[in-house]
């Protein structure tokens, strides 16, 4: 079985592996780099058989639905199978529709069920769900020719399925020849420090929560699920409504999890801003707003008591808060990976809460793990080498870990 990361070995995010064995191949994530200034396909890897013409290629095995490990989906043929988790699968089609036309919907394919194996060609594959910001993300053990890889994915073990790591470490996969292993973290923390935790996040919340004398306006994604929970149990806690949008409701619901909060929750309402009316008119999307409106509110009703309320923020609101005039002692908590706030396309959002006088704090954690937990992970496996992925410091490897192999991208090696 050989191997071929073809992005990732120095860089994090637009991770994609290509693995070969008796002939057939598969694909591990096809990312869209977190530098790329669009979804182009300029920034496919050269790799045969995308445009579904070559018979070698088994397939592409997605690890969890962030656009850095799916996003070039886009621009290969639909005729190519796609695995990856159900509900992940799930929600990234409800997203499609309120998302730019290149938002990659995955064809069918292969539906993961945790440490249940199936067969591709010649290839046995186990996936193992994880905890990481993206909702449903695997690592994936991948056997073949008496040879065994485990890609660990994006992982964690401070989020709040924390366990599912820490079962992966108490009864790891045996006799793992190749570990390719995340390093997101490397660089970002000291050896000893840790990452806080979602329930850390939650009391920093209601901490903010319960001093904010208007409406709290949390800016994070509506596919971190973890952060959207966390975000509800301090509104509990502070006895207030989170208030969340359309494209929210139907998130939420294509986790098909309802101990996750939904629309029709008695403390949840839904606030459809302006731009998103135009889409439903325009898409006529009545059945689907329909399904989620019975607790529908208006600007009106954020008017009277902003203070009562928690916006699931997006910059689309700006303009309906500002006309709305809601934003009296109001505060912005930013709670999202900083590297996006330093972007241009920030700029606007920058400049609206300059004008409306509203401070920025930041809540947030990371979907890494840190480096003790990449320590603890590697000891459990025990595998016979470590290969660095998804890092900008592979050097660093070395030091924490026993028997790491280093390979650059393009370049093919044996298991």
């Amino acid at each position: 079985m050989r191997v071929c990361i073809h992005r990732g070995s120095k860089q994090i995010g637009g991770s994609c592996v290509e693995i070969e064995s008796l002939g057939q191949r598969l694909l591990i994530d096809l990312g869209l780099p977190l530098d790329a200034e669009n979804n182009s396909i300029q920034y496919l890897p050269d790799i045969s058989g995308l445009e579904g013409n070559d018979p070698s290629l088994l397939g592409i095995l997605i690890s969890h639905p962030h656009l850095d490990h799916f996003g070039l989906l886009s621009h290969i043929s639909p005729k190519i199978p796609i695995g990856m988790g159900p509900a992940a699968r799930r929600i990234l089609t409800a997203a499609a529709p309120f998302l730019p036309c290149n938002w990659p919907i995955p064809a069918k394919g292969w539906d993961y069920q945790s440490e249940q194996s199936f067969e591709v060609g010649s290839f046995h594959i186990t996936p193992f769900l994880v905890d990481h910001a993206a909702y449903d993300a695997y690592a994936l053990l991948i056997e073949s020719s008496g040879k065994s890889l485990f890609y660990s994915g994006d992982l964690r073990t401070h989020g709040r399925k924390g366990i599912l790591v820490e079962r992966l470490i108490t009864t790891p996969p045996k006799d793992v020849d190749t570990l390719l292993l995340e390093g997101s973290s490397l660089g970002r923390l000291n050896d000893d420090q840790r990452f806080p935790t979602e329930a850390d996040i939650e009391t920093q919340l209601v901490q903010t929560f319960s001093t904010t004398q208007g409406l709290a306006l949390v800016h994070t994604s509506a596919q971190n699920i973890d952060r959207v929970v966390s975000i509800m149990r301090a509104c509990k806690r502070t006895g207030k409504r989170l208030v969340i949008d359309l494209y929210t409701a139907a998130i939420l619901e294509a986790t098909g999890n309802r101990n996750i909060p939904q629309s029709n929750w008695p403390d949840v309402a839904l606030f459809i801003p302006q731009a998103q009316r135009v889409q439903i008119k325009q898409n006529a999307w009545f059945e689907l707003l329909k399904h989620h409106s019975a607790n529908r509110i208006f600007i009106e009703n954020l008017q009277e008591t902003p203070n009562k309320s928690v916006l699931l923020f997006r910059p689309l609101y700006c303009r309906d808060l500002e006309r709305g005039d809601c934003l009296k002692g109001a505060t912005y908590i930013y709670s999202q990976w900083e590297g996006y706030w330093e972007k241009e396309s920030y700029q606007n959002l920058k400049e609206w809460l300059e004008r409306n006088d509203i401070p920025k704090s930041s809540i947030h954690t990371s979907g890494h793990a840190s480096p003790a937990d990449l320590k603890r992970i590697v000891e459990a496996i025990n595998p016979k080498k470590v290969v660095p992925i998804h890092t900008f410091l592979p050097e660093r490897y070395k030091e924490l870990f026993l028997n790491v192999q280093v390979h650059g991208d393009g370049e093919w090696w044996n298991v």
